[in-house]
């Protein structure tokens, strides 16, 4: 009887994650597969429920919504900050990831998406919010 992934099992995956455009975002291959326990929350929902019920060696190909991945773009995300509360020394450029502190001790990644003479706008979305993730997944291992 072939071993089915199930929660609680301790799986490795080999995958290739892209944009719906095709535009690879992230890939495990090339390197060791990624490990995680299958329905601990550690992935994304959709990824999670990709897995489970696969058998080692098993190849799929998924699709998976905003919903059960990083979520939908939220504008309220989007925060303009004065410039005068960044460093004198920090010149920031559209484009650039800075880590910066939402709560104490808990920081987060912000992209800026705008300058100007006196704000800088953080997008604190992730980078992946939004949008449709295509991933082809192989099971390698389950423990």
């Amino acid at each position: 009887m072939t071993q089915r992934a199930k929660d609680g099992d301790h799986v490795a995956v080999h995958y290739t994650g892209r944009l719906e455009d095709g535009t690879v975002f992230d890939s495990s291959r090339g390197g060791a597969p990624i490990e995680f326990e299958l329905g601990s929350g550690t992935v994304i929902p959709g990824f999670d429920n990709a897995v489970r019920g696969m058998a080692v060696g098993e190849h799929r190909e998924i699709r998976i919504a905003p919903e059960d991945a990083y979520g939908p773009r939220r504008e309220e995300l989007r925060v303009p900050v004065p410039r005068d509360q960044f460093p004198p020394d920090v010149d920031p450029q559209v484009g650039q990831v800075l880590a910066v502190q939402v709560a104490p001790g808990q920081d987060a990644l912000a992209t800026i998406t705008a300058v100007d003479e006196e704000t800088v706008t953080l997008d604190l979305n992730h980078p992946l919010a939004g949008e449709t993730l295509v991933f082809d997944i192989e099971l390698m291992d389950i423990r």
